[in-house]
């Protein structure tokens, strides 16, 4: 079975769109990328020599000192790419797309401050989530669209709550910025409906699951050893995005 000549462009212009997008956000993930104990100062206003930063996007390199601040510069372009064009394959040509393809690249900055840092920033998080609700509503009223904004909105307010009862029971083991993650990754889950929610809340836990295993067998993690979540939420919302696209 090979894919029709449309799909093929379609794909070719996510994985374009995603390079371009994923380009950006170096520069975005350094200033995010602040330490929890240096939380209080938001995010960074300068670069490790101690020269201004401008702007929030771009590539992460010095305009004064010349010399990259940040890794990424390959990175995320490729891996936001990657994640575009595969949601374009999952999805085909109907109005969610193109919300999914404007939240991958926040999904992508997401995860690498929180592999950096092991923190969600909120000016990340909770935008994410209203925007999400935002731009699934006209999507919801266009033709041939394949979900459904209640469901969406339902999904952000049950996997919220969710999430809030396991950071109040363990606060050690759930952080309250996976909370705020859990909003956005409900309405994006939502949209397809419930069976995906559960499908993407499962993959996300097994992948931590797996990951924190592996790191234990390793003998680089103990019981107390905090990992960041965040990443593992995300990929789970995309597995459980793709799979629910791909059967809607």
């Amino acid at each position: 079975m090979t894919t029709p000549p449309d799909d093929l462009t379609l794909i070719a212009v996510a994985l374009l769109w995603g390079a371009v997008a994923g380009a950006l956000l170096p520069r975005a993930a350094h200033r995010f990328a602040v330490p929890w104990e240096e939380r209080h100062d938001g995010w960074r206003t300068a670069c490790p020599g101690g020269h201004p930063i401008r702007g929030w996007l771009g590539r992460a390199r010095c305009e004064r000192c010349a010399t990259p601040y940040a890794p990424g510069a390959v990175g995320l372009p490729l891996l936001t790419a990657v994640v575009c064009a595969a949601l374009a394959a999952a999805t085909g040509v109907r109005p969610e797309l193109v919300v999914w393809l404007l939240l991958a690249p926040a999904g992508v900055l997401l995860a690498a401050v929180d592999l950096r840092v092991r923190r969600l920033p909120d000016p990340l998080t909770l935008p994410l989530a209203a925007a999400a609700l935002v731009l699934l509503g006209p999507a919801a009223l266009l033709p041939e669209h394949a979900g459904e904004w209640t469901t969406a909105l339902l999904g952000a307010l049950a996997l919220g709550a969710g999430f809030l009862v396991l950071h109040l029971v363990h606060p050690g083991g759930m952080a309250y910025g996976d909370v705020k993650l859990a909003l956005p990754m409900g309405a994006v889950l939502g949209w397809y409906g419930w069976p995906t929610v559960m499908l993407g809340t499962f993959a996300a836990f097994l992948l931590g699951a797996l990951y924190g295993g592996a790191l234990a067998v390793a003998g680089r993690a103990g019981r107390r050893t905090m990992i960041a979540f965040g990443p593992f939420m995300l990929a789970g919302t995309l597995a459980g995005l793709l799979v629910g696209a791909y059967a809607a």
